[in-house]
Parts: structure tokens; C-alpha cells; sequence
């Protein structure tokens, strides 16, 4: 559970999307669009190891998520938190991110191994410190 809002919980749990926003050293926001998978009590996100999301989130690990619907209304979850970043044993969480985006045309690399250790992946683990959101 992520939240102790029930309504928010099961949100998060039944949604793929989101968008990250990690700090510049200057202060200023950066987002991008994230597929991401609830893993207990936290959020995971795999990602190229040398993306500008990594870097910024490894000088600054505070960040948010906010999840949204895939339609409207667009109702919303913002997780707040801090990331942490795993660059060993992210296989399991690898293939809950690509599990909770199956249904949507993008599938799972037939030698996950090596595309993991090709692209330098990363699981960028959202540690949750606040939830708030939206749902109509």
C-alpha cells in the first residue's frame, strides 16, 4: 500500500502511467512520462542508466509522481517522496513495470538480461512520503 487512503491505493495499483518530476540543481522541475509498478510500500521505475532523470534524481533524490487516468475525467495521484536508485538485482522489478504495461502494445525483451545490462538500466524506487490527489 502506498496510501492509507483506499480509493488512492487502488488507483495507483490499477494504473500504468505517470509522470516524474525530479529537481535541477537550480530548483527547476523537470518531468517526463513514466511506466511504473507499485512493489509494496513504494513505486519502481526502470530507466536507461544515463538518463538526465537519473542524474538529477542522484543529486537530488526528491522527486514526485503523479499518476493519471487514461481518460477523462483525468482524475490524479501525486506520490511525493524520494527516489533511490538500484543498479543490481532490478530484474524483478523490471519485469513488474513491463507486466503493468503489457496490455498496451510494449512488450518485454525476449533476452531481458542483456538488454538490461545494454542499456545500463536502472529501477528508480520512489520511497513514499506524501500522497494526495483527485478522483471523481
Amino acid at each position: 500500500m502506498i496510501s492509507s487512503n483506499q480509493a488512492f491505493d487502488q488507483f495507483v495499483s490499477e494504473h500504468r502511467w505517470a509522470v516524474l518530476t525530479a529537481l535541477r540543481s537550480g530548483g527547476s522541475p523537470v518531468s517526463s512520462v513514466v511506466a511504473y509498478a507499485c512493489e509494496d510500500d513504494s513505486l519502481v521505475i526502470s530507466t536507461p542508466g544515463g538518463t538526465f532523470k537519473r542524474r538529477l534524481l542522484e543529486a537530488d533524490s526528491r522527486c514526485n509522481l503523479c499518476v493519471i487516468s487514461n481518460s477523462e475525467p483525468f482524475n490524479f495521484v501525486a506520490i511525493e517522496g524520494k527516489a533511490s536508485i538500484e543498479t543490481q538485482n532490478i530484474k524483478a522489478s523490471t519485469i513488474a513495470v513491463f507486466e503493468n504495461i503489457a496490455d498496451t502494445g510494449y512488450e518485454m525483451p525476449g533476452d531481458l538480461d542483456g538488454w538490461l545490462t545494454e542499456q545500463k538500466r536502472v529501477i528508480l524506487r520512489v520511497a513514499v512520503e506524501r500522497v494526495h490527489g483527485v478522483i471523481r
